[in-house]
């Protein structure tokens, strides 16, 4: 991914080289002074004027670090210090200064600047030496033209700075390739103090921070450098990286196909674009991809996954194993891999050595989202086994790392959300719009709390001659989004309805163009019934209702994209899980009751056939046996149930939570 060369391994100086290398990488020294000089860190002068202007005190501590920076710069700098003690040296004062309670953004600075003018003093010192020789070689007295010795001078420091530059870059480059991203991302920030415009370089600290999960940051660095540099097809590439992890399929495929326009041979960017298409159920474009990439370089581990991918969507769960297994073989420290690995049967004892390799590479992985991914699927390994402390122990830490990046749940946006729903669609205005609304009655929603059992309604019913499963569809989500502010004041104006109307029919005939009934199943439909009922009040609604703790709790022990941060805590959960409910009772209380069906997901299961029959009648169709054999029924599921809804009706799932009581306090209150 970066545009610097990788390293390749590292290996052992020669035999003859020790003693030298040895002096050269001692650093002891280097590490003890800068952990004492952090301690001299002036915090109060810097931490302690809340009471003057804001103006005031950001120029009292700029001033007491720029006073700090000068001293400790004459401190340090006789010490000499090379590229390694100098890297050695950052680190040591910067983790001091955070131990102190130093805020991230200031020791950052602090660091950053003093290892700038340590540099830049140490040159300026070689620069006088590089001066006064040129002047006696050239028989100059202390009188000669001082025009031409500052010049001299600024040629010297040029070169001195130039040196250091390669040597961070150097030393960024080794630090990438032994997997040490947090002094690869320190070595590149010093860099670009001493030459700030090097698109490489911010594409390369990019790429660094992408591997500690920093995504926000390494975004906003691939934008600089596209902003830049326009045709750089690895940072639009990388973007596509980003918004594929995020769950943002769409912009993923947009800058991927960017990067292919720009570089066709690049291998990892057809890669990630096949992963994109995957996610959005183009399985047949994305296998295209991944077979390209495979003529190209058959060991190229992320196609290989991504043929997977496709395999499993489509349930040929053995075939799904195979590419998993080998891309492992190819790349050991794959964790989407190993994870996929999990998800693809129910697990038992026999795969302890997949435990025992797992729980290895979690160990050492540096980015939280992979770190948490394989956390996920050793709590479900646990969880196969009912061993229930170590499985919520492993989704807990999952959790709270997919807390590190991602947007706090905003507990009063999701309220007052609800109260504008509810404020706004009422009966009458819905009446009102059903006037003018689509007479299509093609569409049929499965709605409800994730992990609800939408995924299960589906397939039942996609196995109809005349129904189509369209999956989990953006379209709503992504419409709302768009029109946030208007649909939240009012309902919808005729012309926004007729174009919304319109542009859904044609999404639901990309699925099928003949099938009575089309199924979009997106849970977050939930939010927006009143709107859909505004668009197509002839329209029908499933709602699936399922035990609160169990879905809730299955949330949690989901890797969802980061668009759903209210499963990365219990007290998030339960406050969603409340709002939704609020706003469903409103949602009964305004619709026809021949718009919505309720069917319990635990009476679902429990006599299938009887509900079945329910959800048909609901939708004025006729009676298929095909609907009690839907395990059978092949089509693509995208959804983390792709291998539960290939599975007979079983009960498992129900009242699960049980086995989880004393760890979930929080859900607890919902059945009250």
């Amino acid at each position: 991914m970066s545009s610097h060369r990788t390293p390749g391994a590292l290996t052992g100086p020669a035999p003859s080289l020790t003693a030298t290398l040895t002096g050269w990488f001692s650093a002891r020294d280097a590490v003890e002074a800068g952990s004492e000089l952090a301690d001299e860190f002036p915090l109060l002068s810097l931490v302690g004027a809340a009471g003057r202007s804001s103006r005031a005190q950001q120029r009292a501590r700029d001033d007491a670090l720029r006073e700090f920076i000068r001293r400790a710069t004459d401190r340090i700098w006789p010490m000499r210090l090379n590229f390694y003690k100098g890297a050695r040296f950052a680190n040591s004062f910067k983790w001091r200064l955070l131990e102190r309670g130093v805020d991230a953004d200031t020791a950052n600075e602090a660091t950053r600047r003093l290892l700038v003018q340590i540099s830049l003093k140490q040159s300026g010192d070689g620069a006088e030496a590089g001066s006064a020789s040129i002047a006696r070689s050239s028989g100059a007295s202390a009188r000669s033209d001082s025009n031409n010795r500052a010049r001299t001078g600024e040629t010297a420091m040029t070169r001195s700075t130039g040196a250091t530059m390669k040597g961070l870059l150097r030393l960024g480059e080794e630090s990438f390739a032994r997997g040490d991203y947090e002094s690869t991302v320190l070595h590149y920030q010093h860099s670009l103090e001493l030459k700030p415009h090097r698109a490489d370089v911010i594409h390369s600290l990019g790429v660094a921070l992408c591997k500690l999960g920093r995504y926000k940051e390494a975004e906003e660095h691939f934008r600089t450098v596209i902003g830049r540099e326009p045709n750089h097809a690895d940072a639009h590439g990388n973007l596509g990286a980003i918004h594929l992890s995020r769950g943002l399929y769409l912009d993923a495929e947009n800058s991927l196909r960017r990067a292919l326009k720009l570089k066709p041979g690049r291998l990892d960017h057809r890669s990630n674009l096949g992963l994109a298409l995957v996610s959005v159920g183009r399985l047949k474009e994305s296998r295209s991809h991944f077979e390209k990439v495979l003529r190209a370089a058959p060991r190229h581990a992320g196609a290989l996954y991504g043929l997977g991918l496709v395999a499993r969507a489509v349930g040929r769960f053995e075939e799904a194993t195979s590419h998993f297994k080998r891309a492992i073989e190819i790349e050991p420290d794959m964790a989407r891999a190993w994870s996929a690995l999990a998800g693809v049967r129910r697990m038992s004892s026999t795969d302890a050595d997949w435990l025992q390799g797992a729980e290895t590479l979690a160990s050492t992985l540096k980015a939280p989202a992979e770190e948490a991914g394989l956390r996920f699927a050793i709590g479900k390994y646990h969880d196969d086994l009912g061993e229930y402390a170590e499985a919520f122990a492993s989704y807990e830490r999952a959790n709270e790392l997919l807390k590190t990046i991602s947007a706090p749940y905003a507990r009063e946006m999701r309220t007052q959300f609800a109260d504008d729903m509810i404020r706004t669609y009422t009966r009458e205005a819905l009446v009102r719009a059903r006037q003018s609304a689509s007479t299509s009655s093609r569409p049929v929603f499965i709605v409800g709390m994730a992990r609800s059992g939408t995924s299960l309604a589906e397939q039942i019913l996609a196995s109809h001659p005349a129904i189509a499963g369209a999956g989990e569809l953006e379209f709503w989500n992504s419409a709302m989004r768009k029109h946030e502010a208007e649909v939240c004041r009012g309902v919808p104006s005729e012309s926004m309805r007729a174009k919304l109307a319109e542009s859904y029919l044609r999404v639901l005939a990309e699925h099928s163009e003949d099938a009575a009934r089309v199924v979009d199943k997106a849970p977050l439909n939930s939010d927006y019934l009143g709107v859909i009922y505004s668009v197509f009040p002839n329209a029908r609604i499933i709602y699936m209702r399922r035990d609160p703790i169990d879905s809730c709790l299955s949330c949690y022990f989901q890797p969802f994209s980061a668009a759903l941060n209210f499963t990365l805590d219990l007290q998030d959960l339960a406050h969603y899980y409340r709002e939704h409910q609020r706003l469903l009772s409103h949602w009964r209380s305004v619709l026809p009751r021949e718009s919505l069906l309720e069917v319990p997901y635990e009476e679902l299961v429990g006599d299938q056939e009887q509900w079945t029959r329910r959800m048909l009648d609901f939708l004025g169709l006729e009676w298929s046996s095909r609907c009690l054999e839907f395990q059978r029924t092949q089509r693509p599921v995208l959804t983390s149930s792709y291998w539960q809804v290939r599975q007979p009706v079983y009960n498992d799932s129900v009242h699960r939570w049980r086995h989880y009581r004393k760890f979930i306090a929080p859900l607890l209150a919902l059945r009250a």
